[in-house]
C-alpha cells in the first residue's frame, strides 16, 4: 500500500515536474525574443535627430530711413525646425523685432526680417553676406542692436 502511494504520488509528481521546465523553455524563448527586440530599437533610434540648435539673427531696413538695423546670432530656445526646414511661427519672430523697434527705439515703417539655420558657420556666413550688401551703399549705417537690449524668444503656443 505504502508503495502503491509512493508511487502515484511520483506518477503525480512528474507532470509537474515536466510543466516546470516546459515553463522554463518558455520564459527563456520569451526572454531572448525580448533582449532581441531590445538590442535592435536601440540601434534604430537616430541619434541627433530633432536635437540641433535653431540660429537666427535678424534685420530691419526702412525705405525712409539710412539706418539698417541687426541683431547678433542667437540660439532660439526650445526651437526644432519643421519637416520642411522652415522655423515654425518665423513671423511671430519678425513681430518681435518690429514691436522692439516701434516701442523701445521709437524707429517706425521697418520691414523686419529673420535669418535662422541649424549650422551656425552657414549663418554667419549669410549674416556676413547681408551686411556686406548693405556696405555697399556708403549712405546706409548699419546699426548692431545690443543682445542685452533684444532678445528672440519663443512664441506663445
Amino acid at each position: 500500500m505504502n508503495l502503491f502511494i509512493l508511487l502515484r504520488f511520483a506518477l503525480s509528481l512528474s507532470p509537474t515536474i515536466y510543466n516546470k521546465k516546459q515553463i522554463m523553455k518558455y520564459v527563456r524563448i520569451l526572454f531572448a525574443v525580448a533582449l532581441v527586440f531590445m538590442v535592435c530599437s536601440a540601434f534604430s533610434f537616430k541619434k541627433g535627430k530633432g536635437e540641433k540648435a535653431v540660429y537666427a539673427f535678424g534685420v530691419a531696413a526702412s525705405f525712409n530711413d539710412t539706418v539698417v538695423y541687426f541683431t547678433d546670432i542667437q540660439v532660439l530656445d526650445s526651437v526644432k525646425l519643421d519637416k520642411g526646414g522652415f522655423l515654425p511661427k518665423r513671423d511671430l519672430y519678425t513681430y518681435q523685432l518690429k514691436n522692439y523697434l516701434e516701442y523701445d527705439l521709437k524707429s517706425l515703417d521697418y520691414t523686419c526680417m529673420i535669418y535662422f539655420s541649424e549650422n551656425k558657420k552657414k549663418l554667419e556666413k549669410e549674416a556676413a553676406k547681408v551686411k556686406s550688401k548693405y556696405k555697399k551703399n556708403k549712405t546706409i549705417v548699419l546699426m548692431p542692436i545690443a543682445p542685452e537690449a533684444f532678445r528672440f524668444k519663443k512664441p506663445e503656443e
